[in-house]
């Protein structure tokens, strides 16, 4: 149990990360889904979820979230997830507004 608390602090410490990973520059024609996918990996949150075959299963599988979630509530749940349910387990993150709205259009386009 100790080891999963560690490593927890360490993928939500990446998670929370803002800096964009070398290699993921967006060019002029990027969509705002497409951004989100790469604010995805930047910030390590596949560090905790899956879509597809990527990711760590220690969160929920992210893969067609979309389907239960518009993109509007997951903004909102990506900017504070306490606030949305007060049990959840996803630390807060240090995103900027603009990676909450990527990340809400790609996860909102997962079905």
């Amino acid at each position: 149990m100790k080891r999963l608390v560690i490593t927890f602090a360490l993928l939500s410490t990446a998670c929370g990360a803002a800096a964009q990973a070398p290699g993921t520059t967006q060019g002029p024609g990027t969509t705002v889904a497409e951004r989100g996918q790469a604010a995805f990996k930047s910030n390590g949150c596949y560090g905790c979820h899956m879509i597809g075959a990527f990711g760590t299963p220690i969160g929920p599988d992210l893969s067609h979230v979309g389907r239960k979630y518009p993109p509007e509530y997951l903004a909102r749940w990506l900017r504070d997830p306490a606030q949305q349910r007060p049990s959840a387990h996803m630390p807060a993150l240090e995103l900027t507004e603009a990676d909450v709205q990527a990340l809400a259009a790609y996860l909102g386009s997962l079905r």
